[in-house]
């Protein structure tokens, strides 16, 4: 399985439902709160090409993107290929 990392935010309604969808699927992800960590918003943004929102979602080297493109991922049926994907 491939190494899932999120950037969040604990204020962030989105960033929470990204998670949720993670663990519904039993996916181990690490999490980077860039309030917590500030130092890593900078990496964040420059990982996710400009990206400056949260959460920021990575699967392996590949930048899935928001919340929303990580459930449209799931919609469309390309996620746990991605996840599984070695």
């Amino acid at each position: 399985m491939q190494k899932v990392e999120i950037y969040t935010s604990p204020l962030c309604g989105y960033c929470h439902a990204a998670k949720r969808l993670l663990k519904q699927k039993g996916v181990p992800f690490s999490e980077v709160d860039i309030l917590a960590e500030p130092n890593r918003k900078a990496e964040m943004i420059k990982r996710a090409n400009g990206g400056r929102t949260v959460p920021q979602i990575f699967v392996g080297e590949t930048h899935v993107g928001g919340c929303d493109d990580l459930y449209a991922l799931d919609r469309a049926g390309k996620l746990d290929p991605l996840l599984a994907a070695s």
